[in-house]
């Protein structure tokens, strides 16, 4: 089980799974929204995903046609994103993690866009774009 909140306590969650391999995302999109040199998310089935109180706090944008980014509205804790192509799929925002997630990144995708200011240092996987193309990271 792990369970988190947002920087302000408002929005509260359980997952009761397996969280997917970690990627940390250099894609534009990404670095705008976090406002660093990549996000680190993981995916999570929506089904075994609960919100213990807040959900009312949520506030989704969409960052492009059928993917939409959720953030707290109170706070801006980057929570997650999904897309309307993969309805059971959450990409969850593993900072919010309250537990220790018990395993590290597992790849680097869309470093072909990564920021200039930023070396990629470690031996892991990086791909150009993403592994998948229904990825939504």
């Amino acid at each position: 089980m792990y369970t988190g909140h947002c920087l302000c306590g408002d929005i509260r969650f359980e997952y009761d799974g397996t969280l997917g391999p970690v990627a940390l995302c250099h894609c534009g999109q990404c670095r705008r929204a976090h406002g660093s040199a990549f996000s680190a998310s993981a995916p999570v089935q929506k089904v075994r995903f609960r919100f213990v109180s807040g959900e009312d706090c949520i506030t989704e944008f969409e960052s492009r046609p059928g993917k939409f980014r959720a953030f707290c509205r109170r706070c801006g804790s980057q929570l997650y994103s999904r897309v309307d192509a993969i309805p059971g799929i959450l990409r969850l925002r593993v900072g919010w993690i309250n537990e220790p997630l018990g395993k590290g990144a597992a790849q680097h995708v869309f470093a072909g866009s990564k920021s200039d200011w930023f070396e990629i240092t470690d031996d892991l996987p990086q791909f150009e774009k993403t592994e998948r193309t229904n990825d939504p990271h």
